[in-house]
């Protein structure tokens, strides 16, 4: 009787590469169901695959040799650190070690997602370098929004104190031009931050009473 060789791993990963479910697997290899659910196993063992299982209980396989390297992504730096929520997608990954709260606060604002944004906030209890802080800030042209927050997340967080370094290099000057952190949304709370940074605070006091009870 003949016998089929299993697929060799790397042959596996150039095939299986992305987000898969046992259906796609079963079609892009043309296995059955019980094949498809081994193959998967087999890679989870060696460290290729990260598994998410949706609301409805279906489960969603992220392959990747980079996987393998460890390390984990800015969602889930940022859902440690905060009582609010994302979605983890593990498409933001940093591989090899742990990304820093700083890269993870930058990641945040890049996103221009509401809820990420005030999940973030949270971070800034985590803020040790500020000097990395303010150097991504600028090279991301994002230096008055991370102070507006900063700003904004002592109102309810027990945060570290930042450097009179970091504020004075990252203040605006008088004449320059407010800019949105979330297009057309201005808080209606915070106008004296809104005022000092030159930035409009897309969040309300109401948005941050999630933050009353702590992280």
């Amino acid at each position: 009787m003949k016998t089929t060789k299993p697929i060799k791993t790397r042959e596996l990963l150039k095939k299986l590469k992305g987000i898969q479910t046992i259906p796609s697997v079963m079609t892009n290899l043309n296995i059955n169901r019980q094949k498809a659910v081994y193959c998967i196993y087999r890679l989870r063992k060696q460290g290729y695959v990260k598994t998410k299982r949706q609301s409805t209980k279906k489960r969603i396989y992220y392959v990747s040799f980079e996987n393998k390297l460890g390390g984990s992504t800015y969602e889930e730096l940022i859902n440690k650190n905060s009582p609010i929520k994302i979605s983890v997608s593990g498409t933001h990954q940093v591989y090899g070690r742990t990304p820093t709260p700083e890269e993870a606060l930058i990641y945040a604002l890049k996103t221009k997602n509401f809820r990420t944004i005030l999940a973030s906030l949270g971070l800034f209890r985590k803020i040790k370098d500020w000097k990395l802080l303010y150097h991504l800030a600028k090279q991301n042209n994002l230096r008055k929004e991370i102070g507006a927050l900063y700003e904004l997340s002592r109102k309810r967080i027990r945060t570290r104190r930042t450097t009179k370094t970091f504020l004075n290099q990252s203040s605006p000057e008088k004449t320059e031009k407010y800019k949105y952190i979330l297009p057309n949304m201005k808080s209606k709370d915070f106008n004296e931050i809104q005022k000092k940074w030159r930035v409009y605070i897309p969040f309300n006091k109401k948005d941050l009473e999630v933050y009353n009870t702590g992280i």
